[in-house]
């Protein structure tokens, strides 16, 4: 079946950098564009950053545009999101998606992972 599985989440001061990773399995993972999503309790699934299946093309929320880096590893079944210059504002719940296109819209993806929890604080 269908796994995608984030990690490298946890808490941080505002100012600091996290490396996300999410491992994909049981897909084709060189034809799928791939996304991240956030998500706080009380709020709806945001859009974050996604990258198209063979990386010629890459999309960010303008809040995280400048501090926000997606990317992929299509030998190892990779996608990564650098986050760099984190503030208060990031702290959610992290998910990893796979889908036909990197639209920002989760309609877009069928494939979901677990999420990772990023916190930060000052």
């Amino acid at each position: 079946q269908v796994r995608l599985v984030e990690s490298g989440g946890g808490s941080v001061q505002a100012g600091d950098s996290l490396n996300l990773a999410c491992a994909a399995s049981g897909l084709t993972f060189r034809l799928y564009a791939m996304a991240w999503f956030r998500q706080s309790p009380g709020k709806e699934r945001e859009f974050v950053a996604s990258i198209t299946w063979n990386a010629d093309s890459t999309t960010y929320a303008d809040s995280v545009k400048g501090r926000f880096a997606i990317s992929r590893d299509n030998v190892q079944n990779m996608v990564y999101l650098q986050m760099n210059s984190l503030k208060i504002e990031d702290t959610a719940n992290y998910f990893c998606a796979a889908g036909m296109a990197a639209y920002t819209s989760p309609q877009s993806y069928g494939h979901w992972g677990q999420g990772t929890q990023v916190t930060v604080s000052s």
